[in-house]
């Protein structure tokens, strides 16, 4: 028996098993609006076998975009332009889930293949939002927002789910990671600030919960949320696993149904130690400790990798991302290795009896 293809409930949604799809940035939309690559992208890790496929960050406003070929879900337009996606992910089998997000004072940047880093003005780019006026190493410094922009904010975390809600996803999940405007006001490294959003742990954590507290009251009751974060800034001084573990516990108690534990990009000096499941550790910490399911991720690239992780405890479930840039089918192949019989489309049937098909 393989724990990581077993289902997993949550309130009254099961995920038909423990792969992950992680939220990728494509950087491939006009406007906010998902398109055939999203379709395929996305689709095809639905035929691929996983059990919950998470979109790309979807900014709640237009400014919280990491560039201006990111996805979104501020307006009409973009709901209606997801129902395709989230339809045929649904008709594979697959739990359709959307990252909802903010990027604050790392907006505004190019897109990585064409150098990456801060736009100017004048070349398509905006004055970016953060905590406190505190740049991302040689980015341009954010605008610190006041306390009228932090209402709005959680007010566009609010219509975002609802617009989610609309489309037609199963599961929302709140980005608090990778150095973006929730998890820039954890920090000490990005938020300085001396009201009641920064200083003492419980004040840099208002602004957040109240954002993820905004989604829960959202989304409807039966339906799991989720919460991305960074459980450390990889530097001395930055958020921590300790930090974590208190934040994580204060999710479960507004019912966050599951943590997704990654760690990193508030910090430009971060020193990562990377290896093979160099963040499972976290993963297990915060499940230990806050009490909260996880889902682990980072340099999970084998089967038995995967089952081991989940098997252990160490987490609920597993999201991958490069892996499943390189192998769409990963599930399917970890299913085989692993000695499970995962059901297969029937268009691809005759694929699967007998080393040369029907």
């Amino acid at each position: 028996m393989s724990r990581l293809f077993e289902p997993l409930t949550l309130r009254a949604v099961t995920i038909p098993n423990r792969v992950f799809v992680s939220p990728m940035c494509e950087y491939s939309c006009t406007d906010g609006l998902p398109n055939d690559w999203h379709l395929v992208h996305l689709g095809s890790r639905a035929v691929g076998g996983c059990g919950l496929v998470l979109t790309e960050a979807a900014s709640v406003s237009p400014e919280g975009r990491i560039t201006p070929w990111d996805a979104g879900i501020w307006n009409p337009a973009q709901v209606e332009a997801w129902k395709p996606i989230v339809k045929f992910i649904k008709s594979q089998g697959s739990v359709p889930g959307i990252q909802i997000a903010h990027a604050g004072r790392k907006a505004s940047c190019a897109q990585p293949w064409s150098g990456g880093g801060p736009l100017a003005l004048d070349a398509g780019g905006w004055k970016t939002l953060g905590p406190s006026a505190v740049p991302f190493g040689r980015y341009p410094a954010p605008r610190e927002m006041s306390a009228t922009d932090i209402e709005a904010c959680v007010a566009d975390f609010r219509l975002a789910a609802d617009r989610s809600l609309q489309a037609g996803f199963e599961v929302a999940e709140v980005h608090a990671a990778h150095g973006y405007l929730l998890h820039e006001f954890l920090s000490p490294i990005s938020n300085v600030r001396s009201d009641d959003f920064g200083g003492s742990l419980s004040n840099r954590m208002r602004f957040p919960l109240m954002a993820c507290q905004a989604v829960r009251d959202a989304w409807p009751k039966e339906k799991p949320v989720f919460v991305r974060i960074s459980a450390s800034d990889w530097k001395d001084g930055g958020w921590d696993l300790e930090q974590s573990v208190a934040f994580c516990r204060e999710l479960k108690a507004m019912g966050i149904d599951l943590v997704d534990v990654s760690s990193g990009g508030n910090a430009h000096d971060q020193k990562i130690v990377l290896g093979p499941g160099y963040q499972v550790p976290f993963s297990a910490a915060i499940r230990r400790d806050a009490g909260i399911p996880t889902a682990a991720v980072g340099l999970i690239t084998e089967a038995v990798q995967a089952e081991h992780v989940v098997s252990t405890g160490q987490a609920d479930a597993v999201c991958l991302a490069r892996a499943l840039l390189r192998d769409p089918y990963w599930a399917r192949h970890a299913a085989k290795s692993l000695g499970v019989d995962l059901k297969w489309p029937d268009q691809y049937l005759r694929a699967d009896v007998g080393p040369f098909g029907r």
